[in-house]
């Protein structure tokens, strides 16, 4: 696999089969945008880290109880795009299965859910969830800060 920012995420992919990394791709590995690929792009390897750590900085200052970020990994869309139920009964999606996104799944201490943080350069979503991403409840969707 190739790739841009030289993380193991193309290793560890359960479907590298289907994908051939970021460089054969120009940045669009399953048709849609990588958020690291496209910050080194932009800024070269340096940058990642700066954005990455940025985007941590911006979730732990929402002050969510029991929610605090040490890290974010690279995850496919399709595996964190789930279906939240709103009140008027429909079901809404507000990610794209294609592209690759922060995230990182935090244990809710003394509860049987877990914090979904899930982010790219223009939008931050925070839920919580019950076991396999049953249950989700939507917390927060919001327009990231301006750069």
């Amino acid at each position: 696999m190739q790739n841009y920012c030289g993380t193991n995420c193309c290793s560890v992919c359960k479907e590298k089969n289907v994908c051939a990394g970021c460089i054969p791709s120009d940045a669009h590995p399953f048709g849609g945008c990588c958020v690291a690929a496209e910050c080194v792009r932009k800024g070269g390897l340096q940058a990642l880290e700066r954005c990455r750590r940025q985007l941590i900085d911006e979730i732990n200052a929402f002050a969510i109880p029991g929610l605090h970020l040490d890290d974010l990994h690279l995850l496919h869309g399709a595996y964190v795009n789930l279906g939240y139920p709103l009140a008027n009964g429909s079901v809404v999606k507000f990610l794209q299965d294609e592209q690759i996104v922060w995230g990182n799944q935090i244990e809710i201490p003394g509860n049987d859910r877990c914090y979904g943080v899930v982010a790219d350069e223009e939008k931050i979503l925070v839920c919580t969830y019950g076991c396999g991403g049953s249950d989700p409840e939507l917390l927060l969707y919001k327009k990231r800060q301006s750069k």
